[in-house]
């Protein structure tokens, strides 16, 4: 698939990923990407050495500095390497790669500003492929209810799978956000809240025992945390306040 002359850069935020980044790497269809970063969290296993060996831009923490500070050094390299389209992929092997073209080209036409996979198609496959019961039921309701706050119809709110245009990484103020793993909410809420165009596509998740994912605790802890990101949109859309993180960086180009 082309994708009109846009640089393409996939990012792959990682801690302890050894065992599952070759198989990530083989699916990504080379032909789309141009180049693919890798931000190894500071891990305890072989992720780096392995990444130096797959022949990727290898970038290492000195300390780990949680979900979202793997992103937000992602974003920076990818930007300073003159990415027009970014894809984040989760090298743990949880979301199928091989959506990247699609993903891509949804951007590269200008449909879209950002694009999310949607892990739940259906219950049935979404069960099927291994997503825990508890999870499935609270990615439902939190899905709901942020798509009514927001205005948004996505399928899911809380997909690792997701491409923006280089203007929205300059535009949307991500550095300001949480270095846990809410920066994904407050992404979302501030692409919304800025205007930008969202869309999202079906893909196929796989939940195995290398796949990463957070415990109930931290799932808890990450959804209180989404309702206080969507306190702050409310004080926004209110006129009340206007939280640092949804004060633009630039003006938008005018389209």
């Amino acid at each position: 698939m082309a994708v009109k002359g846009k640089k393409v850069i996939a990012v792959l935020p990682a801690y302890n990923a050894q065992a599952t980044l070759g198989k990530t790497i083989d699916a990504i269809p080379k032909e789309v990407v141009d180049e693919i970063i890798l931000v190894d969290d500071n891990s305890t296993d072989g992720t780096a050495a392995l990444s130096r060996k797959l022949g990727l831009v290898t970038i290492v923490h000195d300390k780990n500095r949680g979900y979202g500070g793997n992103q937000k050094s992602c974003y920076t390299e990818a930007l300073a390497r003159g990415a027009d389209i970014v894809i984040m992929i989760h090298p743990d092997y949880q979301y199928d790669p091989r959506l990247t073209p699609y993903l891509a080209g949804i951007i590269a036409d200008d449909v879209c500003d950002m694009v999310c996979g949607n892990r739940i198609r259906t219950r049935r496959e979404a069960l099927g492929g291994g997503m825990p019961k508890w999870k499935y039921f609270a990615n439902r309701l939190m899905s709901i209810v942020e798509n009514v706050w927001s205005g948004q119809n996505l399928g899911e709110w809380h997909s690792g799978m997701r491409a923006y245009s280089k203007e929205l990484l300059e535009v949307v103020p991500w550095q300001e956000n949480s270095e846990d793993f809410v920066f994904d909410q407050q992404f979302l809420h501030q692409v919304a809240l800025m205007g930008f165009r969202l869309g999202d596509i079906p893909v196929s998740a796989r939940y195995f025992e290398e796949a990463s994912s957070i415990n109930l605790r931290r799932s808890l802890v990450y959804g209180f945390e989404t309702l206080g990101v969507m306190f702050w949109v409310l004080l926004a859309r209110l006129g009340l306040y206007l939280h640092p993180m949804f004060r633009p960086r630039r003006e938008r180009t005018p389209s």
